[in-house]
């Protein structure tokens, strides 16, 4: 009601123009997700309290919210598909955010939110009974929407005993650069780590959460920088929160009143510092305010600066630890990506004994001992040339040796063939005269008929090399007794005429 009463001030005092582009953003959806209330293991006290708060705070934030609690894995699917719609219906200027509270578990390099009804005897049970996450960003993706923020306070130990000795530990990371610009991710720890439910109301990292992005006006990536600080903090580097990001534009959970620190506009491109840089930056500072710096900034760059300058514990071990699994996370995500025997032979030549080898074997089995489908198809189009050459056809070895129709042989320039002569010599017939008959067959045949007759076979001299020449055939059909009919075509010499004969 206060922002309201505020809106309405502003615009009687003239100065809503000011502040366009602060108080009237865009909608505000957020789903709100608590699993608690596990049937096959025990259940998880504090995810029901963290979606209360959160859905708390960001009806302040002013979200529409949608709450949710113990879903199973029909109603998780369909609360994410009715949110997919009502962001569809609010417009592409949307701010669609999703939290999750809950276990979450990473089968064969795939991250999958874990209902409330799940059961497994086996990991392939996993991806049959959960809800994967990458499901939910393509559905979130599906709608066009101005930004799409993800928090996942999910990645508690894997509870299931069947299941937890060959999964992974934690979630796999997902990198939201090489997919839709406009999302933010941030996990509850680092991939492949196991964060902590807490002792308190909530968890360590939902705690943080509130905290920070109460503050008005300040920057979501700032906001999550000191939701990493504080975590790791009173974890005492147990756990250390982790985000990915292709945002475009900054974006604000409390707005301020300057319209400088407005959600809108571009996000501020910050340069990417190098190990160097981070050295001489890092260089002389104490040992508990350099580990705060490296752990709000987050980047690769600056942990291994950091240990290449510091040893002393709890920092220095703590530092490493987070450097060597999240290299041998990204190294595995590459792996899974490629997909192939070469990509997860490669990650067991450089971590031969994580928690990720059992399923890095498995899949090799399972590509290895895949199907080979030969695509029949795709090879006989790829045998036909996109276009014909324009050159001459091939003649074939046949033909190079000789016509095997003598009478089509074409003489060399200035000589005729025999047939030519033939022709030529034979004196010319008046065109009602009947052919020439053989002396030693007679037909007989109506008056109107006309008996077709070959020429005589051609001589057997002609240019080329010798070849045997077939003897005329004639095709007949036989009617009743003996009565046949033929068809036959003289050369361009004699006419062509139709008959019958016996």
């Amino acid at each position: 009601m206060f922002r309201h009463a505020l809106r309405a001030a502003l615009l009687a005092g003239g100065l809503f123009a000011g502040l366009t582009p602060a108080l009237a953003e865009t909608s505000r959806l957020a789903l709100v997700i608590g699993q608690s209330a596990y049937r096959s293991v025990t259940p998880l006290p504090n995810p029901a309290n963290d979606a209360k708060v959160m859905a708390q705070m960001l009806g302040e934030a002013g979200f529409e919210v949608t709450t949710a609690a113990d879903l199973s894995q029909r109603d998780l699917n369909r609360e994410v598909g009715d949110f997919a719609a009502k962001i569809a219906a609010k417009g592409p200027d949307t701010v669609a955010l999703v939290f999750y509270a809950g276990h979450g578990l990473q089968i064969d390099g795939e991250n999958y939110l874990v209902p409330v009804d799940v059961d497994p005897r086996r990991e392939a049970d996993i991806p049959l009974q959960a809800v994967r996450l990458n499901d939910l960003l393509n559905t979130l993706n599906s709608v066009p929407s101005r930004m799409r923020i993800l928090l996942l306070d999910a990645c508690r130990n894997n509870p299931f005993p069947a299941i937890s000795q060959n999964a992974g530990r934690g979630l796999a990371l997902v990198d939201t650069k090489t997919g839709a610009p406009g999302t933010f991710l941030s996990y509850s720890t680092s991939p492949g780590a196991e964060a902590e439910d807490g002792t308190g109301a909530n968890s360590p990292y939902t705690t943080a959460l509130l905290q920070a992005v109460r503050e008005p006006g300040l920057p979501i990536e700032q906001a999550f920088k000191r939701v990493r600080v504080a975590v790791n903090k009173v974890t005492e580097g147990r756990q250390t929160p982790w985000d990915s990001s292709s945002l475009t534009e900054d974006f604000r959970f409390v707005v301020s009143a300057d319209a400088g620190a407005a959600n809108a506009g571009p996000r501020p491109v910050v340069a990417k510092r190098s190990v160097d840089e981070w050295k001489r930056n890092l260089q002389g500072k104490p040992i508990e305010a350099a580990n705060e710096i490296i752990v709000g900034d987050g980047s690769v760059e600056a942990y291994e600066a950091f240990v290449a300058l510091y040893i002393a514990p709890p920092y220095g071990p703590q530092a490493r630890e987070w450097l060597d699994l999240h290299n041998r996370m990204t190294a595995w995500n590459e792996a899974v990506l490629i997909n192939t025997v070469a990509s997860y032979q490669g990650f067991l030549d450089r971590y031969p004994n994580s928690d990720l080898t059992p399923t890095a074997r498995k899949l090799i089995e399972r590509l290895r001992n895949r199907p080979v489908v030969t695509p029949v198809v795709a090879a006989a189009n790829a045998a036909i040339p996109a276009a014909a050459p324009a050159t001459p056809p091939v003649v074939p070895a046949v033909a190079a040796a000789g016509p095997t129709c003598p009478c089509s042989q074409t003489p060399p320039p200035g000589r005729k063939s025999e047939t030519q002569k033939r022709v030529e010599e034979k004196p010319a017939r008046k065109r009602d005269e009947d052919p020439p008959r053989r002396a030693s067959r007679t037909p007989r045949r109506d008056p109107d008929d006309v008996v077709v007759y070959a020429p005589p076979p051609p001589p057997r001299e002609y240019y080329g090399p010798p070849v045997r020449v077939a003897p005329p055939v004639s095709i007949g059909i036989g009617i009743g007794g003996g009565y046949g009919g033929g068809y036959g075509r003289a050369p361009q010499s004699y006419p062509t005429r139709r008959g019958y004969g016996y």
